[in-house]
């Protein structure tokens, strides 16, 4: 029967029971192990070999090990390499390549992946960290079948010398739960092969500079938790597969080239959380099958010629809803009632869309809102919202480039003093006050007139006789119009 420890978590406590305990072990199974000190914890020389040629490869052949003891697996263990015990052996799990730590093994400007690596069949995680940086490297497409068994994780982070294709043998590796391609200088297609890795929980290829379609076979990824392709020149249409992708959490293909409508279909990712399809080219309006991703807390779709309209959405329905961003997207029409109705909501951004009618006052009622971007669009009339609600929100609140837009808030240009930057105040029309009875006036006595001849006098006229009446009479006038 196999048993399995992990070596950097039992060492101390494994050299502890040596001291005391002598030559007996207690191992998980509850049953006492007569092992010697000298034969405690073996790595065969085959599985030693491999990792020591494996290393020299990406650090150097300076390397050679002699520090340990008393193998890699032992007392004097190496930062990156963990390993399990296997019916009475050391064998290597995990190989972490890079400056992980401060002691961490690092890569020498001349670091190569040699076939050493894969014939450490009992790998489970695999990573390299800033590793090609100076020198330009190519993945081999041969024996990543040999890792196939074990291997769960698999991260190339930080690699700026790693270039070419990815491999399309990636695809045999079906016991693989993550694989991270992130920030490297990969080119080429996705490989369809992606769509054997049934296990996957999270595929990151971001940040490199694939080209083509993505995939269908990915929407066959049912496992999947995070699908994350940003930042690469991906082209082509979303794939209406990715409805299958029920157990998705995140799903980010921001800054690439797609475009097309969004498949209805994406209404299906009930858990989705984040949705991130900013900086595309998608067009044909929002799906309204948006409404059914219930669990989305973040949705970007800015940056993209979406075009029509917000109304068709029932925006009520995403309660969980607190970051909204569809700025520059092309947008038409009114800002519908419901989008006040989202509870949740602490970040709203419509910036630069076409965008019209009046700014609802129901805004200032929203309990959780901290930010709202509403500049650059074609909003009318006269925003009526409290000096509180822009003391609240401060600078972020925007309505500026509104031509038909005022505020009622006074003249004072800021939002400290409680009126929105760059939105000018609303001016009241001429001669909209009451005018006064000229009659009535005429019929003031002229007694009346003396009582107040300091005033008159003050104006350089005379009190006497109907030319000062008539004198204040027009000054009246004036002051009205």
């Amino acid at each position: 029967m196999e048993k399995y420890f992990n070596a950097g978590g039992i060492r101390v406590g494994f050299y502890f029971i040596l001291v005391f305990a002598g030559p007996y072990v207690l191992f998980g199974t509850g049953q006492l192990e007569d092992y010697s000190i000298d034969t405690v914890a073996p790595m065969e020389e085959r599985e030693k070999e491999a990792l020591y040629g494996g290393i020299q490869g990406f650090v150097g052949k300076w390397w050679n090990g002699s520090d340990l003891y008393p193998d890699p697996c032992g007392w004097t263990p190496i930062q990156g390499v963990s390993c399990d015990l296997v019916n009475g052996s050391w064998y290597v799990s995990a190989l972490n390549i890079g400056p992980f730590y401060d002691n961490s093994l690092e890569c020498s400007s001349n670091a190569e992946f040699t076939h050493h690596v894969f014939d450490l069949n009992h790998l489970k995680s695999l990573s390299f960290y800033n590793c090609f940086t100076q020198n330009t490297l190519t993945l081999t497409a041969s024996n990543w079948s040999k890792l196939a068994n074990n291997l769960k994780t698999l991260e190339f982070r930080s690699n700026p010398g790693l270039t070419g294709e990815i491999p399309a043998t990636f695809g045999t590796l079906k016991s693989l739960q993550s694989l991270v391609l992130l920030q490297n200088g990969l080119q080429g297609q996705l490989p369809t092969e992606m769509g054997n890795l049934v296990n996957l929980k999270r595929l990151v290829i971001a940040e490199n500079r694939l080209s083509g379609p993505i995939p269908a076979a990915l929407g066959s990824l049912s496992k999947l938790l995070i699908l994350d392709l940003n930042r690469n020149s991906l082209s082509g249409s979303v794939p209406s597969t990715f409805g299958n992708l029920t157990s998705l959490l995140k799903l980010d293909l921001s800054r690439n080239e797609l475009e097309g409508k969004l498949p209805v279909e994406i209404g299906n990712l009930r858990n989705l959380t984040l949705l991130d399809l900013s900086g595309n080219k998608f067009s044909g309006g929002l799906p309204r099958s948006l409404q059914e991703m219930v669990s989305l807390k973040e949705m970007s779709l800015s940056d993209n010629p979406i075009g029509a309209g917000l109304g068709g959405i029932q925006w009520e329905n995403l309660e969980d809803l607190e970051f909204l961003d569809l700025s520059n997207a092309g947008l038409t029409g009114k800002i519908p009632d419901s989008i006040t109705e989202l509870k949740s909501l602490r970040f709203l951004g419509l910036v630069n869309n076409s965008l019209s009618g009046n700014i609802s006052p129901r805004f200032q009622h929203m309990p959780c809102i901290s930010a709202l971007y509403l500049s650059g669009n074609n909003f009318t009339g006269e925003i009526g919202f409290p000096a509180s609600f822009y003391g609240k929100m401060g600078s972020r609140f925007r309505a500026s480039e509104n031509p038909n837009l005022c505020s009622s808030a006074g003249g004072m240009m800021t939002a400290r003093n409680g009126v929105p930057v760059g939105v000018k105040p609303c001016q009241k029309e001429k001669g909209s006050g009451s005018a006064p009875d000229i009659d009535s006036i005429g019929r003031i006595s002229l007694g009346d007139w003396n009582e107040n001849s300091h005033f008159v006098a003050s104006l350089g006229v005379s009190v006497s006789g109907f030319r000062a009446k008539e004198m204040v009479i027009l000054l009246v006038w004036i002051m009205v119009l």
